[in-house]
């Protein structure tokens, strides 16, 4: 018999108020963590404000996250920024989720 796969559970990173530099990084501190196979949602939509540095701050985490992530509430403002940093945003707006979700 062979072992059936169990796919990782998926994690939950929520955030509100203010997403700045410092918020930024402690997303990619946990991004970071995570590991080929994890599944990661970070849940932006009761955030109020964006800053830009903190959006290259998480440009730069989903580059060098190896876990599959998911991004809730990022509005099309922010996905150019990324643009302008250099962020591939072709499979990042693919898997940006509508709030409803």
């Amino acid at each position: 018999m062979h072992a059936a796969e169990i796919p990782h559970p998926e994690s939950i990173i929520s955030l509100e108020g203010v997403f700045d530099g410092v918020a930024a990084l402690r997303v990619e501190e946990a991004l970071l963590r995570a590991g080929p196979g994890d599944r990661v949602l970070v849940d932006l939509t009761k955030v109020r404000e964006f800053h830009d540095f903190g959006v290259a701050v998480l440009g730069r985490a989903l580059a060098r996250c190896q876990a599959e992530v998911k991004l809730r509430g990022l509005r099309h403002h922010q996905i150019r920024v990324l643009r302008y940093f250099g962020v591939d945003t072709g499979p990042l707006e693919r898997a940006v989720l509508p709030e409803g979700i």
